[in-house]
């Protein structure tokens, strides 16, 4: 059954609330937000970009007023099209309110704790803290350049960081709607703001609140146990996922269930001393054994282990050498306002319709081309040398343990290390991060030579010696080139595949993924199910309890896309299990 909407009416309404800019109905304006930064795409019946919590809160009680179904979206940078409408089959209308506008970042205890508001971002908040001697819960990643904190928080993204875990709170302002159809606004951001929904949003974006209405409950505004669970190496479970129902609170994990306003979460003492070490060797069993030692034996955790195969490195430094540049030269914060101009300029181009699609990586990429080669002497030896490279950083005391442990290591094992020089540290992470965007370049550039580009991040078994994937023969024929990085302290693997021309994309993801499930590995690890993944029964059920009605979001997880969870004919959607 379709919901008879009066759509004129509505966007007529919504349009008063935000003004006339700010109402996006023409389908090319749309497609930013209806198409996803990597994967998927569908109708929206219209955008709307609130410049104040107090215009969300209106909008979203229009929608639910006028029965349409409705997507909260930030950045709009995941890899599963978790924020973006999906196909056609759905009995509603669906309106997107992307909340981007709304970046106010406010410091709470003198910047031990944020508030981060709707659209604020990661970059934001480095750029915010700095001046305080304080870094956020989590570092931006190849993956998602440009994403927001409360993206990060409704979708647990994980990160590289070992001591912090995935992204987390459960001191959050959200609206909800409940089984009876009926919108509120709930405060756990512990903070008095009064008691009406329009005044709570007014007093916390005008920052209208003192000291003293600042609570400190015992509620967590990060994973802080999560040290523990990484340094359980033994266990047969993975350290960090999706499915974790642990992890699961409000809006930690809601994944565009609530309508979320703000976060306040934890923020962390910048490192008086960092060193970076680079590793390197040809035997996957040297860093089984360098992963398990650290983790079980350091007093002093790692702040990151990044990484990076090989052949993903020689892609990183052919197609992401651009992004590299650009970052090095121009800032991270450059690019969110890069990849606005690549969206406009490949709308453009797309609609000439004589010249190829992407045309803005096909531009950047022939550019790159000018430049000498950016990476250090001492990677590209270890590039020839080794195939598995680790980028691994400790702070403070953990300087000294790391080189200790380093130097002794590697005097009776396969492989080697050097320890970074300031430059070649920011190079060797940078390097690193561009490889997402890099396999997705790789792809554009030979997209006439082979067949579909699968990406799958897999959290292993914290007590699996087989990180390093070695696939059945019959599977391996079928692709073209594999490649790797990931978080190897956390055992969250980036697996991306470029398949042959010819094969079939959907049957040889699932068989991949029974390889996983054979291993009792869990995915997706830290990227969210989005529209790809189906949702095990602790996110199922997760949230059918926060959202009765199946209003926010609609879909995700391939869960139905009907009102009050009615299924669609045929049984529920597919996906794998």
């Amino acid at each position: 059954m379709t919901v008879n909407v009066d759509t004129q009416s509505l966007i007529a309404s919504m349009r008063d609330v935000v003004g006339q800019a700010y109402l996006l109905t023409d389908k090319a304006k749309k497609q930013p937000y209806t198409k996803g930064f990597r994967f998927g795409a569908g109708e929206a019946l219209a955008v709307v970009r609130p410049g104040t919590l107090v215009e969300i809160w209106r909008v979203l009680k229009l929608c639910v007023e006028a029965d349409v179904a409705v997507i909260m979206q930030a950045a709009n940078t995941g890899l599963t099209g978790g924020s973006t409408p999906d196909g056609k089959d759905y009995d509603r209308p669906l309106v997107i309110i992307s909340t981007m506008r709304i970046d106010d970042i406010q410091l709470v205890d003198n910047g031990k704790q944020i508030v981060g508001l709707a659209g604020s971002t990661l970059f934001g908040l480095e750029e915010t803290l700095a001046p305080y001697g304080r870094e956020p819960h989590s570092v931006i990643g190849s993956s998602c350049i440009g994403a927001s904190i409360v993206g990060g928080i409704c979708n647990n993204s994980g990160g590289a960081l070992v001591k912090r875990g995935p992204a987390y709170t459960e001191l959050a302002l959200f609206a909800q709607i409940d089984a009876n159809g009926n919108l509120s606004l709930v405060n756990n951001l512990g903070i008095n703001l009064g008691s009406e929904p329009e005044e709570i949003l007014s007093n916390l974006e005008n920052k209208r609140y003192k000291e003293a209405d600042v609570e400190h409950p015992d509620a967590r505004a990060s994973d802080n146990e999560y040290d523990e669970r990484v340094r359980d190496v033994d266990s047969d479970t993975p350290s960090r996922f999706n499915n974790d129902g642990r992890r699961l609170h409000d809006a930690s994990g809601c994944a565009g269930k609530l309508a979320v306003f703000a976060v306040r979460l934890d923020t962390f003492p910048i490192p008086e001393k960092k060193q970076v070490f680079y590793v390197g060797s040809n035997d996957a069993a040297v860093f089984t054994k360098v992963r398990r030692d650290i983790l079980s034996t350091f007093k002093n955790l790692p702040d990151s282990g990044e990484y990076l195969h090989r052949d993903c490195y020689d892609v990183s430094k052919k197609y992401g050498k651009d992004m590299f540049i650009v970052i090095s030269k121009l800032g991270a914060k450059f690019i969110p306002k890069l990849f606005a101009f690549k969206r406009k300029f490949d709308a453009f181009t797309d609609k000439l319709g004589f010249l190829p699609n992407k045309m803005s990586d096909r531009v950047m990429q022939y550019m790159s081309y000018i430049f000498p080669n950016h990476l250090p002497k001492r990677m590209e030896e270890y590039r020839d040398k080794y195939q598995h490279h680790w980028i691994l950083e400790m702070s403070n005391d953990g300087v000294d343990e790391a080189k200790a442990y380093l130097d002794e290591f590697f005097k009776t094992n396969e492989g080697g290390y050097f320890e970074c020089t300031e430059e070649e540290a920011d190079k060797a992470i940078l390097h690193r991060f561009v490889a997402g965007g890099a396999i997705g370049r790789y792809h554009v550039m030979h997209s006439k030579e082979v067949g579909a580009m699968m990406t799958i991040d897999v959290a292993l078994r914290r007590n699996d010696p087989d990180w390093f994937e070695v696939l059945p023969k019959e599977i391996d024929d079928q692709i073209d080139t594999k490649l790797y990085y990931g978080h190897l302290f956390c055992h969250v693997m980036h697996q991306n595949y470029v398949l042959k021309k010819g094969a079939d994309a959907k049957l040889l993801k699932g068989k991949i993924l029974e390889t996983f499930d054979a291993r009792s590995a869990e995915y997706p690890a830290e990227h969210n199910v989005g529209h790809e993944y189906f949702a095990k029964d602790a996110l199922k059920n997760f949230y059918r309890e926060l959202d009765p009605t199946n209003s926010f979001n609609p879909g995700i997880g391939k869960t139905t896309k009907l009102k009050n969870w009615a299924e669609h004919d045929g049984g529920c959607c597919g996906g794998h299990h």
